[in-house]
């Protein structure tokens, strides 16, 4: 298997939905014009394909110069831990390492923590930081 990482906005509203829908990320997939849209005025869009099957994406949205908001990374089920997220957060962390702020918000879950801190994030429960959120 040999996986490809490209640098695309412009993606099947299809293979989209199948790989929202294959993370149970529904909320997403409600309205795929929504979502298209989304991706499409990203700051950058890196996915991850076997051949012509979308199986990953990470999706950053911000100035790309003083901040990055890294808004989805998502990786279908069969192809979860096998490095795949890996490669793609550290694509964008290579190519936006000059850039200050680098924030996520994420659900508690062990190995969610555990992915995000071996690429070098911290919790704002751990450290001097605070975040705040307000989701309508």
């Amino acid at each position: 298997m040999e996986i490809n990482f490209t640098n695309s906005k412009n993606i099947n509203r299809e293979q989209l939905e199948i790989l929202y829908n294959d993370v149970e990320w529904y909320a997403y997939t409600q309205d795929l014009e929504v979502l298209q849209q989304a991706i499409e005025q990203s700051l950058e869009v890196v996915t991850a394909w076997n051949g012509e099957e979308l199986i990953g994406l990470i999706r950053i949205i911000g100035d790309g110069l003083t901040i990055i908001y890294i808004q989805d990374i998502l990786v279908l089920n069969a192809y979860q831990n096998q490095g795949i997220a890996t490669q793609l957060m550290q694509q964008v962390l290579k190519k936006y390492k000059n850039v200050r702020q680098k924030v996520l918000l994420t659900e508690e879950a062990p190995d969610v923590r555990h992915f995000y801190e071996k690429n070098g994030f911290e919790s704002c429960d751990q450290g001097s930081l605070v975040a705040f959120a307000r989701l309508s």
